[in-house]
């Protein structure tokens, strides 16, 4: 049964409904977002280099010795951002889809108009979750290979994959990787959607989301492990095809919001 939301007095707007949905929805959503991607392509092609870009900057700076623990959560922990960085694509399927301009300075227009207060304070959320990624990720390493044990560049597949400590590092890395990749879910999700859509502030955007996964838990759990998987394939090789996946799901997390969200 759908759980209503009022907003604040500063951000009035009316009762919010959490639909149910299902893996049809999932099919379709993902189906309209490669619909506006392929309308849209040529315009903001290079938004979605920029992370490409961001990538091959992390790996060349953690390759130095001491930083090379940091080298996966780093990678990794970049898709934490993506939903606010996907907020100029929300915006863009937006007006497609009311049948207004969708040019490609629109996607700025989330950042200058009444959303930019509550996507900087989503946008803040997302950090310290990136930035508690990333000392988990840290714990893990020295927990298992000790705070003055470096990994080094040759060998490194050695001390990871025939070691015990390796093994250990690799299996609580990740289940703690998923934990964060669930709690970015939960409160990313919609909210960022949500906030580009209509005049709500960070927090009742945040607890809307946290409701729709709660409501759809096992279909909502599957639309994260389809990101993740493409996420993956973008990464190959040397993340250019993140060009391509960023703003597909980008649009795609939007379709999902007009489905899960009454409007």
């Amino acid at each position: 049964m759908a759980t209503p939301y009022a907003a604040s007095q500063a951000y009035p707007v009316r009762f919010l409904q959490i639909r149910r949905i299902g893996q049809d929805d999932l099919n379709w959503a993902l189906a309209e977002g490669w619909r506006d991607f392929k309308a849209k392509r040529g315009d903001l092609i290079v938004v979605g280099l920029l992370y490409p870009l961001i990538c091959l900057m992390a790996v060349v700076v953690t390759l130095n010795n001491p930083l090379l623990p940091f080298l996966f959560p780093l990678v990794a922990g970049l898709s934490i951002a993506g939903p606010a960085v996907a907020s100029g694509f929300y915006e863009l399927a937006r007006r497609r889809e009311a049948g207004l301009n969708a040019s490609w300075w629109h996607f700025l227009d989330p950042l200058k108009g009444r959303s930019r207060w509550p996507i900087a304070l989503l946008t803040i959320m997302l950090g310290l979750l990136f930035v508690g990624w990333l000392i988990a990720a840290y714990a893990v390493y020295a927990a298992n290979f000790g705070f003055g044990t470096p990994l080094r560049v040759q060998g490194l597949a050695g001390q990871l994959f025939s070691t015990n400590a390796g093994w250990r590092m690799i299996i609580i890395g990740n289940l703690v990787g998923l934990g964060f990749a669930i709690a970015t879910l939960m409160v990313s999700v919609v909210s960022f959607p949500m906030v580009v859509d209509r005049p709500v502030d960070a927090g009742v955007a945040v607890r809307t989301s946290i409701h729709a996964v709660w409501t759809n838990p096992i279909v909502m759990l599957s639309w994260g492990v389809r990101i993740a998987i493409w996420l993956v394939i973008g990464l190959i090789p040397l993340a250019i095809g993140l060009a391509v996946v960023l703003p597909w799901l980008g649009y795609s997390t939007w379709h999902l919001y007009t489905r899960i969200v009454e409007r």
